[in-house]
């Protein structure tokens, strides 16, 4: 049986901003109620070991941090349901959000959380060493892989930035790239071919990822395909970085907040309500507004932010 919940404040997303939205919103007595989507714990959860995670000096596994988010949340009586929000109606308030097992959510204000997700090639192999070697973040996962051979797919931005990083870390870097040409800036596009002339940085043009190869103890190594005369090769490799980009997990908001290819615009500024969305009481935080940082502590702090925004936003609307 379907039903109708209201709450003062709604926030979507179960990862890092999403949770530490609720610890504030919960704190201010705001009584939020968390959706937590169907990926609950967002990307973190298929992570081993988080090493950079401040104050955990020994490390932390993605999942065992993730299930301290939720504790935390849950102590200060924050309402967690599990729906996924397949519709929302923005155009008046309170807000109307509609859940995939029928249920209806109002909210007063509403701070999306949803994330990004890092895109993949679909190789079954790829999905098999998902976080035992294989990995859509070089500032996440590198430091597993210092000294070691690894390799990153892409030719873009974000593919020549994780190439650059690697570079400083591991033994050798080899970038896989179907084409002969990067879609990269220009100067980091320079700076590339500059380690690449050092020796720092290996190139492998007209080449795309066809297997990833490994055992029970993780990754091994790579198979690539010349996409020229189809003819393989492969490389021992420890790590496999998929470097084909990202894309936020916005399509529930389309024409009815204002992006920027698919993230969400937020204020920024100095004027406060920095998580304001295009529309008063839409805040977002973490990942979906995030084009450059995109790491775990940055998407907590703007969860915070965004709990903190929407209290002094209701509270100047009298809510």
């Amino acid at each position: 049986m379907s039903t109708v919940k209201h709450a003062k404040v709604l926030i979507l997303g179960s990862g890092p901003a999403g949770y530490t939205a609720a610890i504030y919103a919960a704190r201010a007595n705001l009584n939020p109620v968390l959706i937590t989507g169907l990926e609950q714990g967002g990307q973190l959860m298929t992570t081993t070991d988080v090493e950079n995670w401040p104050a955990d000096a020994n490390g932390v596994t993605g999942p065992d941090l993730m299930a301290r988010f939720q504790a935390h949340a849950e102590r200060f009586e924050t309402e967690l349901i599990v729906d996924q929000i397949v519709s929302v109606d923005l155009k008046q308030r309170p807000f109307t959000l509609q859940g995939d097992s029928g249920n209806t959510y109002t909210c007063d204000s509403l701070i999306i959380c949803t994330g990004a997700s890092a895109m993949y090639l679909g190789l079954p192999s790829e999905q098999e060493f998902m976080g035992r070697g294989v990995s859509g973040c070089a500032t996440c996962d590198g430091f597993f892989y210092k000294s070691q051979d690894v390799i990153v797919v892409g030719g873009g931005n974000t593919a020549v930035e994780e190439a650059l990083y690697l570079s400083n870390i591991c033994k050798t870097v080899t970038l896989v790239h179907r084409r002969d040409t990067f879609r990269s800036e220009p100067i980091l596009t320079d700076k590339l071919m500059d380690r690449v002339e050092n020796g720092n940085i290996k190139l492998k043009l007209f080449y795309e990822l066809d297997e990833v190869l490994g055992d029970a103890s993780g990754v091994t190594g790579v198979r690539l395909r010349n996409n020229q005369d189809n003819t393989t090769e492969e490389l021992d490799v420890m790590g496999v970085f998929i470097a084909i980009g990202h894309h936020p997990n916005t399509e529930l908001f389309k024409d009815q907040l204002e992006m920027d290819n698919g993230y969400i615009i937020t204020r920024n500024g100095r004027e406060g309500l920095a998580t304001m969305t295009s529309v008063p009481g839409v805040f977002a935080a973490g990942d979906v507004q995030d084009t450059i940082y995109r790491q775990a502590i940055t998407s907590a702090g703007t969860g915070c932010m965004a709990a903190l925004d929407a209290q002094r936003w209701l509270e100047s609307e009298g809510k």
